[in-house]
């Protein structure tokens, strides 16, 4: 009787704060969160980022907000990312606030043993991740396009994003664990591990670190290069 009371309470609980999250078309992502030492440290503002799209909000990052006008604050939900993990254990977990603080969703703690901080937390994310998945998102209120300021000068445009364009086709071969991807030299340009998601592959091409992931059927390899995120399409033949 008690454990059905508990599942009873937990999908009514999962429904009120679905209803609450539905309200919202917007979600913003900093660069860097508390416990991290460097923005977008383990890749993961770009791992949570991506998700919030898959699931079908409108994401983006903190950095991407300067020019936004301070009255359309209450359209964005603001993500972050909380650190608990012990010294065995890697537990994190995601919270939604609203522009007055208040928690609109608290996701399920992730936890990963992997040693390896990198892959730990990744892994820790992606189990914290299911449970806003749970969710099944849909955005039910009116559509809005937030306001932007016009940039008073050319040194104040924000430009959070650089797209490139690659225009030679790369070969993947097997590795243990993912893919390394060759051009016609053959030279090896990038290698690329698995998550435990498909489509996503933690990557590395020299000293540039990485996500290599699937996105509307083209592959894109996005990195930070002097504090910018850069975003690479990339031609991939498997």
């Amino acid at each position: 009787m008690k454990h059905a009371f508990l599942m009873v309470f937990g999908l009514c609980s999962l429904m009120v704060f679905s209803q609450k999250i539905n309200e919202f078309e917007f979600v913003v992502v900093p660069t860097k969160f508390d416990f991290q030492r460097d923005e977008n440290e383990y890749r993961l503002n770009t791992l949570l980022k991506y998700r919030m799209e898959d699931y079908g909000f409108t994401a983006s990052y903190t950095s991407d907000q300067m020019n936004t006008n301070y009255t359309d604050r209450c359209l964005y939900l603001n993500a972050n990312v909380i650190d608990e993990s012990t010294m065995f254990l890697t537990k994190i977990y995601i919270v939604f606030k609203d522009c007055n603080n208040a928690t609109i969703f608290q996701s399920d703690i992730g936890t990963s043993k992997i040693k390896a901080k990198k892959e730990a937390y990744n892994e820790a994310l992606q189990d914290a991740l299911q449970s806003v998945k749970a969710i099944n998102y849909k955005f039910i209120g009116k559509k809005n396009e937030a306001k932007t300021q016009e940039p008073q000068s050319e040194v104040n445009t924000v430009a959070p994003v650089t797209t490139l364009v690659s225009d030679n086709t790369l070969f993947a071969q097997p590795i243990p664990n993912g893919f390394q991807l060759i051009d016609s030299s053959p030279k090896v340009i990038l290698k690329m591990h698995r998550t435990s998601q498909p489509d996503y592959f933690m990557a590395t091409s020299g000293e540039r670190n990485g996500l290599v992931f699937k996105k509307d059927s083209k592959w894109f390899f996005e990195y930070y290069k002097n504090e910018k995120l850069i975003s690479e399409q990339l031609i991939i033949k498997f």
